[in-house]
């Protein structure tokens, strides 16, 4: 299309945004549920678990789904899914129906981020979608920002007995429960919202259309396909990691709430690592790529041990730190991942995206070593990921090198 069409700009931006609020919230809620459903450590890491394998389950069948009926009837029936994923929660509160219902939420939010980016492209127009897409970034990241707060104030509230909204809806033992009820209504506004918009015709690109079976078994063979599709796994894995266990690492080693405390700690991770996003675009006009990843994941590293092992107060100022530095690690890799092939990037761009299924696997991994060897122990298992976060520095050899610009007024590639 020639022209910028901003109702449906704004429309996807607060799309990220309710999808973030959505997404991010998990962590913050993992020592409520703990306590209200008698959880070991493996079991509550299977309800992250439940919630990133809807990506790799969802994925590939909503792009053949847009295919047929096109984006506003996916938007649509993705919302419809999750509304029916929070409300189970809400009326049926219990560890089984929570599984379910993030496995739900999951898929309509995977459906979702299959739709929204070519469609941000072609709503925004194409000499403006990058600058779009790091909008769109910021409006994610403040949505995780917010999502811990609003949890905060609602359990806070509820059990001083002063959000009369909740009364009878809400189990005495589980005010966090009215967090699904709010997602139950969010959603249900986003059909609505949806249901009257009117959608521009969005065309794919070549690039951005997935190829056929034998072009994802070609690509599979590559090594660099396989290398960077496990630093996809690896990085969503540690994000999800960190974010999920902060909130109940600060409650079992430091005492602290996790309804306060320890939400507040999950806000700022996620908060400082907008913030992080943005000097790191400042950072990617002067430095080689490699170069800003492997400083700012040295200083992940630094700062994810000073939280594991230091004291209370230095551990809820260390854990958002990490954030802040990690802030760069999945641009980077993804930029470095299509860099390094010459064709078929649709195609391995879905394969990258099937690596946030590392959000699934990695906590688990942790919640599992938890229950043996202790939470502490359990995260250091995620040095290992770091670590292979860290060797892309070294090893990547993109075709083409981010753009830098000199003191002299000269770029280079």
């Amino acid at each position: 299309m020639k022209t910028r069409n901003y109702y449906i700009v704004a429309l996807i931006m607060l799309t990220f945004f309710v999808i973030s609020f959505l997404t991010n919230v998990i962590g913050p809620l993992i020592p409520d549920i703990i306590n209200g459903f008698h959880l070991s450590l493996t079991l509550v890491a299977l309800l992250p678990f439940a919630f990133f394998i809807a990506y790799g389950v969802m994925s590939i069948p909503a792009g053949m789904l847009i295919e047929k009926y096109k984006e506003k009837k996916i938007m649509i029936a993705a919302f419809v899914v999750a509304f029916f994923g929070a409300l189970l929660l809400s009326v049926f509160p219990s560890y089984l129906t929570a599984v379910w219902s993030l496995f739900l939420i999951g898929c309509g939010m995977a459906m979702l981020q299959v739709v929204i980016n070519p469609l941000l492209r072609t709503s925004g127009g194409e000499e403006h979608y990058a600058f779009n897409s790091v909008l769109a970034q910021l409006i994610f990241g403040l949505a995780s920002f917010v999502s811990p707060l609003v949890y905060s104030y609602l359990v806070v509230n509820i059990q001083r007995g002063s959000l009369h909204a909740f009364t009878g809806l809400v189990p005495a033992g589980l005010p966090w429960i009215s967090l699904y009820w709010l997602f139950t209504v969010i959603c249900a506004l986003m059909i609505l919202i949806l249901a009257v918009s009117k959608f521009p015709r969005v065309a794919l690109t070549k690039e951005e259309t997935v190829g056929a079976l034998q072009t994802h078994i070609d690509l599979l063979k590559k090594p660099a396909v396989l290398l960077y599709f496990f630093a996809l796994f690896c990085y969503v894995g540690t994000e999800q990691g960190i974010a999920n266990w902060i909130s109940q690492f600060l409650s079992v080693y430091h005492q602290y709430d996790p309804q306060t405390t320890g939400a507040n700690a999950v806000a700022y991770f996620w908060g400082l690592m907008t913030a992080g996003g943005v000097l790191g675009l400042l950072l990617l006009k002067l430095m080689d790529s490699r170069k800003v990843l492997i400083g700012f994941t040295l200083l992940a590293m630094i700062s994810f041990t000073a939280a594991l092992f230091g004291s209370g107060p230095v551990a809820r100022i260390a854990f958002p730190l990490v954030g802040f530095f990690a802030s760069v690690m999945y641009p980077i890799i993804f930029s470095l991942a299509l860099n390094s092939v010459t064709e078929h990037h649709g195609s391995f761009s879905g394969i990258l995206v099937t690596g946030i299924t590392g959000g699934a696997v990695l906590p688990l991994v942790v919640g599992w070593l938890g229950d043996h060897w202790g939470l502490r122990t359990g995260m250091c298992f995620l040095y290992l990921t770091m670590g292979y976060i860290l060797s892309i520095g070294f090893w990547a050899r993109p075709l083409v090198t981010n753009k830098t610009l000199s003191f002299g007024n000269r770029e280079q590639g």
